[in-house]
């Protein structure tokens, strides 16, 4: 753990030399969901490359940047691209980012991923805010020693999605006209999609999306002590009785189609921060 404070603390140090404004404010995104950073007006950019101790993103459709800037004059830093346990990372690994984060001071996090709809009410393309997730990757990243300068222990989970930040995007998508739902996420480590009987399963435990993404970066986050909101991009609604196979290039197509739509609610809700 002590290695792994040490990448954090380089990473951010490196960051800290060139970024004028510290912000308070931190955007994470998926899938097809890069250009939902519209909303920030970029001071800085730097390649994940760039950043030491960062992983390389290897899916497509995550661009693997880091961005600097603001909206209305409020210092943001938005990571482009996520890194996930199917690409072989560790849980410290793919939530190294939030850590970084952290040691900058931000204390809002704004995560966005692309979803398979679970709920029949759910359309392809319909934005859900995250309520509440069930982990169910078999990992977590506080597992082993505990890094008190960064939290508790046993960290609390019982609101571990902000109740005002929900709030606040609901009345973002009203102001916008913008179609919200709110349900459950259930984080799977992937990489193989949900055979129908997973499907079924994941229905009867209370999933209302799926995806393979963002529930170690909150369990992070929460731990942090950050206020966390969470956007799902339904891609795609699976039906157990009648499967219709996935394909990753339409998932990706809807998800850039619906980022207009996340960059309106996050741009809404950091003016009112």
């Amino acid at each position: 753990m002590k290695n792994y404070k040490h990448k954090a603390v380089e990473a951010a140090q490196f960051l800290k030399n060139h970024i004028e404004k510290l912000p308070k404010i931190g955007l994470l995104t998926g899938t097809g969901l890069g250009e939902s950073a519209a909303v920030l007006d970029i001071s800085l950019s730097f390649e994940y490359k760039d950043i030491p101790h960062f992983p390389a993103t290897t899916v497509e459709s995550h661009f693997g940047k880091l961005l600097c800037g603001s909206v209305q004059d409020k210092p943001l830093i938005v990571m482009q691209g996520r890194f996930h346990l199917y690409e072989g990372y560790s849980p410290l690994e793919v939530t190294l980012p939030v850590r970084v984060m952290q040691e900058l001071g931000v204390k809002t996090l704004i995560l966005s991923n692309a979803a398979g709809g679970l709920n029949p009410n759910l359309q392809t393309g319909d934005l859900m805010i995250i309520s509440d997730h069930i982990n169910l990757t078999g990992s977590n990243p506080l597992g082993g020693p505990n890094e008190e300068s960064w939290g508790v222990r046993f960290p609390d989970m019982t609101e571990a999605y902000d109740k005002k930040l929900i709030a606040l995007a609901k009345n973002a998508g009203k102001d916008s006209n913008i179609r919200l739902h709110q349900g459950v996420y259930a984080g799977l480590k992937g990489p193989s999609l949900e055979t129908p009987a997973e499907i079924r399963f994941l229905q009867t435990i209370g999933a209302d999306a799926v995806g393979f993404s963002t529930v170690q970066e909150v369990i992070a986050a929460v731990h942090a002590g950050m206020q966390v909101l969470g956007l799902s991009i339904i891609t795609n609604v699976h039906d157990p009785d009648a499967p219709t196979p996935a394909v990753v290039e339409e998932i990706i197509a809807v998800a850039n189609a619906a980022a207009p739509k996340v960059a309106t609610i996050i741009r809404k809700i950091v003016e009112i921060i």
